[in-house]
């Protein structure tokens, strides 16, 4: 299906290449049932305010009632999310996911009262609750977190009142949204066959990558032309964004921003910015890697576009999905024989929703909620960067899956810190497995190449990403506007820092924070980096110390949200509270270009 150069409409693709979404909702009229008695037992929760204090049996019931209110929530929510994702285009999904958006709202406002009047209750009392009830132990490091961020909790008036306003706080990401997936067109190029192809979020990053310098130029112009038509409007967007970040950061008493992001996952901001100022001391080597791909390129000038083109010219190889599927599972045979067999599973059931179709959200992702699938959208395009994000996203889901067979549903979820480990690890060994099995030094060319670039737009573009996000945030707390031109000439600089004097800055790299939909998630963006960085570590014990780094790393998998991130990914055999895990990742990254440079000299 990769060859097809016009967009499928979505009632063209086979159903076997459809998640089975079906399995959440087989009648959606019991969609709209479950919305209104999700709102009404968050009406009834109401009934338990001011009595939290009275013994471990009510706290207990309060608990549960609070799971049982969010699991049907989520539900809700997802199914709505995922239908709308399918095409944008559909009105009717548009609807439910508005009406989902109001729900989670509305019940956030009923269930308000919970955590601020726990917390007016001593924390000597509670801990007494703890011993008394068995069944309440499970929320023990519920409450532990309760009491640790108890500083940055409001008032129940001042917790209903913001409750309420999450919807509009979420408005901009969702008006981005609609930008981006449904509105915003880049028009038609011919490609290097000289057929017309439509430009699509899809499509691009292959345009991207053509040997055709011209299709690349095209591809690049029009791009970026598009979101230029655009750039006042969503710069608009993204400070209203921002500011709403800051606003919430401040009524919330924290210093910043920033603080307020990682204090969710009890990051310290050291993490943050040791991040950051190890990859900006390791620049030269990415400099170095950018004079080698302008010389293997065989160039007088680098430009942006010529970034993401392969550098060395392979069979034009259409990789079938099925094929992929092949690759990753011998790819993944070192995770052992339990995660296979999960993972065969869910390729076979309905996990997961491959081609790209008209109107359909771009881009990959895992998602789910604990008693359903966890689902996965794709847009394969049957290039090898796809087999990457196939293998990326069942990581996310093989996550997902362990967690909520050995997680209680509050313990169900995953922080993107982790996350990110068990989707890139996946990445890391399928790397480590084409370039064991290169056959020839052009194979290994390219596959280091490949290697090379995964570090290059996940570890350092991420990264830049990461300190682009600390500066418009730091901006508007400083008063600043986040202009368009504010933005394009930020970006513009921050660009060329990473890329360094080889590279021919063309203007229309300036637009590009106008295409990433992570900036809508503030502070998130550097957790790929640091994932990437540990699941470099964990993937060299996985292959080189057997079976108890298997083992250990499965428990990591199977732990969700039961401990802080920092501490479960010590269960595997990593330590992100240290510079070391991102100083051997640059050292990798290092050795990676060493042998690019000796095999191509």
């Amino acid at each position: 299906m990769g060859d097809n150069k016009k967009t499928k409409q979505r009632s063209e693709i086979p159903q076997e290449y459809k998640w089975k979404i079906e399995a959440m909702y087989q009648d959606e009229a019991n969609w709209d049932r479950d919305s209104e008695s999700a709102l009404k037992m968050a009406e009834d929760f109401k009934e338990l305010s001011g009595k939290l204090g009275e013994s471990a049996d009510v706290l207990l019931q309060a608990f549960e009632k609070r799971d049982e209110i969010w699991l049907l929530t989520e539900k809700i929510y997802v199914y709505a999310r995922m239908k709308r994702d399918e095409d944008n285009r559909i009105s009717r999904y548009q609807a439910m996911c508005d009406k989902s958006n109001a729900l989670i709202a509305k019940i956030a406002a009923n269930t308000s009262f919970f955590t601020p009047e726990l917390l007016a209750v001593s924390e000597e009392k509670i801990r007494e609750f703890l011993g008394e009830n068995e069944k309440l132990q499970k929320y023990t490091f519920v409450v532990d977190e309760l009491f640790r961020l108890k500083a940055h909790v409001l008032t129940q008036q001042e917790e209903h009142i913001l409750a309420q306003f999450s919807e509009l706080t979420s408005a901009t990401n969702d008006i981005f949204s609609m930008i981006n997936n449904a509105d915003i067109k880049f028009g038609t190029i011919r490609d290097e066959d000289g057929d017309e192809v439509e430009v699509t979020h899809g499509r691009y990053i292959g345009l991207m990558e053509s040997p055709d310098r011209r299709v690349r130029k095209e591809a690049f112009e029009h791009m970026y032309a598009a979101y230029e038509k655009q750039k006042n409007t969503l710069a608009t967007t993204y400070n209203y964004n921002t500011k709403a970040d800051v606003v919430t950061a401040r009524i919330r008493k924290y210093e910043s921003s920033i603080k307020s992001a990682l204090a969710g996952d009890n990051i310290p901001l050291s993490v943050y910015d040791n991040l950051i100022d190890i990859v900006n001391k390791n620049l030269p080597i990415m400099y170095r890697y950018v004079e080698i791909r302008k010389r293997m390129l065989n160039l007088d000038e680098l430009h942006m576009y010529d970034m993401y083109t392969p550098l060395v010219e392979m069979p034009k190889e259409d990789i079938p999905y099925e094929k992929a599927l092949e690759i990753i599972r011998e790819a993944l045979v070192p995770m052992g024989e339990d995660y296979l067999r999960r993972m065969n599973h869910g390729f076979a059931s309905g996990w997961v929703d491959v081609y790209e179709n008209e109107g359909k959200t771009s881009g990959a992702y895992s998602f789910g909620t604990y008693d359903s699938m966890p689902y996965i959208l794709l847009n394969y395009n049957g290039r090898l960067k796809d087999v990457f994000t196939v293998i990326h996203e069942m990581g996310h889901s093989m996550h997902s899956n362990y967690t909520r067979e050995f997680q209680p549903y509050v313990y169900g979820g995953h922080s993107i810190f982790t996350a990110e480990v068990a989707s890139t690890v996946n990445e890391s060994l399928l790397m480590k497995h084409l370039l064991t099995h290169a056959e020839n030094d052009e194979i290994k060319k390219y596959i280091l190449n490949l290697y090379i670039e995964a570090f290059r737009t996940t570890l350092f573009r991420q990264t830049m990403f990461a300190e682009f996000e600390k500066m418009t945030h730091e901006a508007v707390e400083q008063g600043e506007v986040l202009t368009a031109q504010w933005l394009s000439e930020e970006y513009g600089k921050l660009n060329q820092k990473y890329f360094g004097e080889n590279v021919v800055y063309d203007s229309e790299i300036k637009m590009e924070w106008a295409r990433i939909p992570h900036f809508y998630n503030a502070f998130y963006v550097y957790k790929y980096a640091t994932g990437f960085s540990a699941a470099a570590a964990l993937s060299d014990r996985i292959l080189n110390e057997g079976k108890q780094a298997q083992e250990d790393y499965i428990a990591f998998l199977k732990s969700g949200e039961s401990d802080y991130p920092i501490n479960l990914l010590k269960l595997a055999g990593v330590d992100m509270s240290k510079t070391e895990p991102i100083e051997k990742a640059m050292q990798t990254f290092a050795s990676l270009v060493d042998q690019l440079d000796k095999l191509v000299k």
